[in-house]
């Protein structure tokens, strides 16, 4: 009996160490997100058209326009941002889990910013479309939307 709780708390220790390493990674994440935006390469544009992307609904044909006159900056973000799909030759296929919770936190932020209050469970269903993952990836992130939401 004692030798089976000594194997539970070393499992139990474990656990505990590898929840407090991811904690670290999406602490360091939480303090360096995005910083190219501020960079000569990408901020003159963001300047210009991040206000516009504001007023429209993602995913629209006037979204997909300023996407589109924006893509210098954004080829340029994608590249040097691993929470971005864009950012592997395979999407969300070449990401790891901090880059998904990163990733999904800047989706549920970003939606915040639209004139309307964004809706996550749009933009999840319209990324599914765009970036190809399956329905369990989607179920998680609708899954994770959900539990943000009841803490607000």
């Amino acid at each position: 009996m004692n030798e089976t709780k000594e194997i539970i708390r070393r499992h139990t220790a474990r656990v505990s160490y590898y929840l407090l390493e991811m904690q670290k990674m999406l602490f360091d994440k939480s303090q360096t997100h995005d910083e190219s935006k501020l960079s000569k390469d990408e901020f003159p544009l963001f300047e210009k058209y991040a206000p516009l992307l504001n007023t429209c609904e993602y995913g629209s044909e006037k979204y997909k326009k300023y996407l589109e006159e924006l893509q210098p900056a954004l080829k340029h973000h994608y590249a040097n941002n691993r929470h971005h799909p864009e950012h592997f030759e395979n999407n969300i296929a070449g990401m790891n889990l901090i880059d998904l919770c990163e990733m999904f936190c800047d989706w549920l932020a970003a939606g915040e910013q639209h004139i309307d209050g964004g809706n996550i469970f749009k933009s999840i269903a319209i990324n599914q479309a765009r970036f190809g993952y399956g329905n369990e990836i989607k179920a998680i992130l609708e899954n994770t939307a959900i539990l943000f939401k009841k803490r607000q």
